[in-house]
């Protein structure tokens, strides 16, 4: 075994969130580079395993490469205490785990924060009001609006679902509901066609702000068989302020055309992991 695994219960505005620290064998003390730590934070109403444990087994893998990794419950999830807050709510306790992080293991070089889904914007939320985050990992981002949901099954799920040939089988054999298929078509139509106004108050705008607030590297993954990850990806227009984002040299962004929103094979699971350390080694110092 290549990792060592311990509780770290941490307390959070009164409340007490489970969280497991997973150390590397070699204590960091003793290494002869400088790494960060990984903090992961879980996207929607998951707990720090997440769904078939990839939280867990990222986690060990990331450690057994050398890095110190920390995955809680955010209060009102798992085991921790407290009300469910939703990723707009969870400042408090990303500020909570930092602090265990940091004093488990203090020989840490800042903190790379790791999030999927929601749990990657709450990390966009956070890293720049907070100099102990070096970095972010931010996989399949969570940027939802009912336009830009709409948008993206227009551009990506009906133009495969066209090709598909479980479709045609299902129209020749009579399967098809034509009538359902086509209201459906229209509402997502006048979704996408009545997008909302650009305010400040806008998700999208509001994660846009917080990137180019935050000066560190990111590194961006998106999966192929994703709708979140396509709308996130469809922010980036031509010209626009996303585009430029994405385009910055501290941005490294990773395509896995064929992964689906939790990375559900062991195949993708492993390319996920390597794609983050491949890109985690350039931060050693």
């Amino acid at each position: 075994m290549a990792y060592e695994e311990r509780v770290c219960p941490l307390q959070c505005q009164g409340q007490q969130l489970m969280g497991i620290l997973t150390l590397p064998e070699t204590a960091l003390s003793q290494a002869t580079v400088r790494r960060p730590g990984i903090l992961m934070l879980v996207g929607g109403a998951q707990y720090r395993a997440g769904s078939h444990r990839q939280f867990t087994l990222l986690a060990r893998h990331f450690a057994a490469a050398g890095f110190t990794v920390l995955r809680m419950d955010f209060r009102g999830m798992g085991d921790s205490q407290g009300e469910a807050a939703g990723f707009e709510g969870v400042a408090a306790d990303i500020d909570c785990a930092l602090d265990g992080l940091l004093q488990a293991q203090p020989g840490l070089d800042g903190v790379v924060l790791w999030g999927l889904c929601d749990g990657a914007s709450a990390a966009l939320l956070h890293a720049s009001a907070d100099a102990r985050v070096r970095a972010m990992v931010l996989v399949n981002p969570w940027a939802r609006t009912e336009a830009g949901q709409a948008q993206a099954y227009l551009k990506h799920y009906y133009r495969a679902r066209l090709t598909s040939p479980d479709l045609w089988n299902k129209i020749l054999r009579g399967q098809f509901n034509a009538v359902a298929a086509l209201r459906s078509l229209l509402g997502q139509w006048r979704r996408a066609a009545s997008p909302p106004a650009a305010t400040p108050e806008l998700l999208p705008i509001r994660l846009q702000q917080a990137y180019e607030r935050f000066r560190g590297p990111v590194l961006l993954i998106l999966s192929g068989a994703d709708l979140t990850a396509r709308e996130f990806a469809d922010l980036a227009t031509p010209g626009s302020r996303w585009e430029a984002l994405l385009l910055a040299s501290r941005t490294t962004r990773i395509d896995l055309p064929e992964a689906n929103h939790t990375f559900s094979t062991r195949l993708w699971r492993e390319q996920l992991a390597q794609a983050c350390l491949r890109w985690l080694t350039r931060l050693e110092r």
